[in-house]
């Protein structure tokens, strides 16, 4: 077993077409907004930003990670999480 602690995730991409953009962190459809600039970002600061991230897709429930450290690949089964009582 490795002795590796997973500090340092990645989150791997799943195919889907919805972006996030890193500045404001609006979530748009990849044919909404058609190559163009963020449209948040631009009513409310008039910047025309294009810097966007793609957003994992879950399948299953599952969200898949890697580690960065040792490359192991890592699952989170999101239909396991019990929810709290409030």
């Amino acid at each position: 077993m490795s002795e590796c602690t997973h500090k340092t995730l990645t989150l791997l991409q799943q195919r889907g077409d919805r972006l996030r953009c890193r500045e404001c962190h609006l979530v748009i459809s990849a044919n909404e907004l058609d190559g163009g600039f963020c449209p948040e970002c631009y009513a409310v600061r008039g910047e025309r930003n294009r810097d966007f991230e793609p957003l994992a897709v879950e399948q299953d429930g599952v969200i898949r990670y890697r580690c960065e450290q040792c490359g192991a690949l890592i699952e989170w089964h999101a239909h396991d999480e019990k929810p709290e009582n409030t």
